[in-house]
């Protein structure tokens, strides 16, 4: 038995089908917690068991967790809250719920970072780093994958791009960086949560093919729109100001720009990039296939 938190989100979505096509033949059933479970599809809904619900709840983790050999572990971002309580508040319940039913094996979407010398001040990263540690406290066996900035989070800037070519973030416009697509993450997870022969803690770094830079980034959207786009930097005081203004929490909207800050400072780029670190989707298939329909529609 698999247990898939956020089976609706970015990841999630793009983990089920994998694991619908592969489970079968390694005699896998999957077990979903969702909170509305009318925004499964039909197909997926049919052939998995659905437990509603929100997977920082302690009675909801108790059930889904009962009988399961496996979980998928993702942390929905909650911007009510510090950045400690998001990601560790969070997953306390959890971990009470892997230890007293003896879950084997926890796969967690995570980040990169941990070993550098700005990980401890890396807001929302040094949170999520802490929960890795939450989780691996309990001696489930543990993969944290630890993954980059998505291409998706360009998505956010779809009208931007679209009306004005611009798209903006704080980094320096020639720090390369690595940078992944969400189809990757769900790929490797499936993999490790199919084949369970790993043991202890540690991290699987998602790293994407290549490292890119915010002007890499400019130059390969406009070639695949076929339009100019360009890249403005965004002060970390301004972009402070945005988010308080959107009513975030100040202490979470301080981990944004610890996390920018940090990034800048080359908290992504730790890892060495080999055949088993690298993922396969490009930047420019990405917009090709995923960007480009939303800017043009």
């Amino acid at each position: 038995m698999i247990v898939i938190t956020a089976p609706t989100g970015n990841i999630g979505r793009r983990l089920l089908p994998l694991l619908l096509e592969s489970a079968p033949a390694y005699g896998e059933e999957l077990r979903v917690i969702v909170r509305d479970p009318a925004r499964l599809p039909d197909a997926v809904r049919e052939r998995v068991e659905v437990l509603t619900g929100s997977h920082g709840d302690a009675d909801v983790v108790d059930r889904a967790f009962e009988g399961a050999d496996a979980v998928f572990w993702l942390v929905p971002p909650d911007s009510s809250l510090p950045p400690i309580d998001a990601y560790c508040g969070f997953t306390r319940p959890a971990v009470k719920a892997l230890a007293a039913h003896g879950v084997g094996h926890v796969v967690g979407v995570s980040a990169l970072g941990r070993g550098t010398p700005v990980a401890g001040r890396a807001g929302l990263v040094t949170a999520s780093l802490a929960m890795d540690d939450l989780i691996a406290g309990t001696g489930v066996a543990y993969r944290a994958l630890a993954c980059p900035s998505f291409f998706e989070n360009l998505l956010e800037e779809v009208d931007s791009i679209r009306e004005k070519g611009v798209f903006t973030d704080a980094a320096d416009a020639g720090r390369k960086a690595p940078l992944v697509a969400v189809a990757d993450i769900a790929a490797v997870a499936a993999g490790l949560l199919l084949d369970r022969s790993w043991t202890g803690a540690g991290s699987v770094p998602v790293l994407g093919p290549r490292d890119l830079s915010p002007g890499d980034l400019a130059r390969i959207m406009t070639e695949q729109l076929g339009r100019p786009v360009r890249y403005e930097r965004l002060p970390l005081g301004d972009l402070r100001d945005a988010l308080v203004g959107y009513g975030l929490n100040e202490a979470f909207v301080q981990g944004v720009v610890d996390m920018k800050r940090a990034k800048d400072d080359g908290l992504d780029t730790g890892v060495t990039r080999t055949p088993d670190t690298a993922s396969p989707t490009t930047f420019e298939q990405w917009c090709a296939e995923t960007l480009k329909p939303a800017v043009l529609t």
